[in-house]
């Protein structure tokens, strides 16, 4: 009853104002905690027993940590300590046939807090690797996972090294059990739950502030701020509220000028700094990190010109095709679909409307490009395999990223809306956790 009503008063402080969300670096550890303490006592034992795995192992060096032990580490561990060993061990049903807790143990010369039981005493047996065999043999599982994944990166956190050490101190009895975690590993990763999913919008909204202060007269002065000036004060701006960025912000823009959209430039190298100008069409592409999750936007402004209230019809039409691309390809989000599926389903009601799209989709949550179902990518719009193979499940979140190319009569050329939210998928469908853009912010040429 005190952790929830913990969690309760923090969640109350995140939500309380737009003005000042953010939480002391004490109050996020506690509510990072809490989150993690409900994720392991009621999400874990329904995807260990969904993906058929009674044993798990995570194995790390300190400095070199597999993705997903990382987020299993308390707020105040910021890396692995020496070598770390996490075990999950799902017993199966009592005697009456309910189901019983996650066994949680740390075979490691540390404590893990109060999340896992520590397993280990060196002075009692100084061989960690033993230490570890004489628990899967007192458990004797049917299956042991660890994290080894051919196509997804966030699932293939054990080293080479840590694996050939392990595969020597097992012995024989347990190698036939030994088996890939990548099925629970992603469904660790991708899977979001109510507790999470109260804070999480917060988070996005957050973000959302930051972008629309950006887009401003507050941080643009037409004429003068360079769209590098817009990166830089953006990441000042991170560093002021106490927050992290996952990735270096871009700001670009799109104009009446001879200069086409690039893809490869847009999309691997990036933009030079340039005067933003009344007439501008801006695009931001911005992210950040708090409470371990991560956001992912784009979103645009128009610079008006002298005389100008609004941004030109023709623009708004071409927001209006990104928006209704973005309809097209929520709409088609449905358990059990791969993301090869929604976006092959996607691309072809779009081109039959007239739209001419480009999606890149992935998931979101813990790490930015998160793990989970990947639907499409700008350079692979015929389907991705592996990763655009994994079909959707419920309860996950998503950037929709992509972008609906428009040509522009009065510019003399097609330019592109990209746009970027966070949503929340399950069963009943995509929603998206603080809105999206449908109208530009303006910026004014005072």
């Amino acid at each position: 009853m005190k952790q929830v009503c913990l969690w309760f008063l923090i969640l109350v402080s995140v939500s309380a104002t737009a003005a000042d969300p953010i939480l002391s670096m004490r109050d996020r550890a506690q509510l990072i905690d809490t989150m993690l303490n409900d994720r392991l006592e009621n999400l874990l034992p329904k995807l260990m027993r969904r993906e058929g795995i009674d044993m798990w192992i995570l194995i790390s060096r300190e400095y070199n940590e597999d993705p997903v032990l990382k987020t299993m580490l308390p707020a105040t561990w910021l890396s692995a300590r020496r070598r770390t060993i996490l075990v999950l061990f799902n017993p199966g049903n009592d005697a009456q046939g309910n189901a019983q807790a996650i066994e949680r143990f740390a075979v490691a010369r540390y404590s893990v807090d109060n999340l896992f039981q520590k397993a280990w005493d060196k002075e009692q047996q100084p061989d960690q690797w033993q230490s570890l065999v004489d628990l899967i043999k007192q458990k004797n599982p049917n299956k042991i996972a660890l994290n080894k994944s051919t196509h997804v990166a966030l699932a293939d956190g054990l080293t080479a090294t840590e694996f050939e050490e392990f595969k020597t101190a097992l012995g024989p009895k347990f190698k036939t059990q030994v088996v890939s975690s990548e099925p629970l590993a992603i469904a660790w990763l991708e899977t979001r739950n109510a507790m999470e999913m109260s804070v999480y919008p917060s988070i996005v909204k957050l973000a959302h502030e930051i972008v629309a202060q950006a887009f401003s007269n507050e941080v643009v002065k037409p004429g003068v701020t360079t769209t590098s000036d817009v990166e830089w004060w953006l990441r000042e701006r991170v560093v002021e509220l106490k927050l992290q960025t996952w990735f270096h912000p871009s700001v670009s823009l799109q104009r009446a000028s001879s200069e086409k959209f690039d893809h490869l430039k847009a999309f691997s190298e990036g933009s030079d700094a340039q005067v933003i100008m009344p007439g501008d069409l801006l695009h931001m592409d911005f992210g950040i990190t708090y409470l371990r999750f991560n956001t992912d936007q784009q979103q645009h402004a128009y610079v008006l010109k002298k005389g100008e209230t609004d941004a030109p019809a023709y623009l708004k039409t071409a927001l209006a095709n990104g928006n209704r691309l973005q309809d097209i390809f929520t709409n088609n989000f449905k358990l059990g679909r791969t993301g090869n599926e929604v976006l092959s389903m996607s691309r072809q009601q779009a081109i039959a409307e007239g739209i001419k799209p480009s999606i890149y989709t992935h998931p979101i949550g813990f790490h930015g490009h998160a793990a989970g179902t990947t639907l499409g990518m700008w350079d692979s719009q015929e389907g991705v395999p592996g990763e655009g193979d994994y079909p959707l499940h419920d309860n996950t979140a998503y950037s929709i990223e992509l972008n609906a190319a428009t040509f522009i009569p009065q510019w003399n050329k097609e330019i592109r809306i990209m746009l970027e939210e966070e949503a929340y998928f399950e069963q009943s469908g995509v929603s998206y956790m603080d809105g999206r853009q449908t109208k530009f912010h303006l910026i004014s040429n005072d």
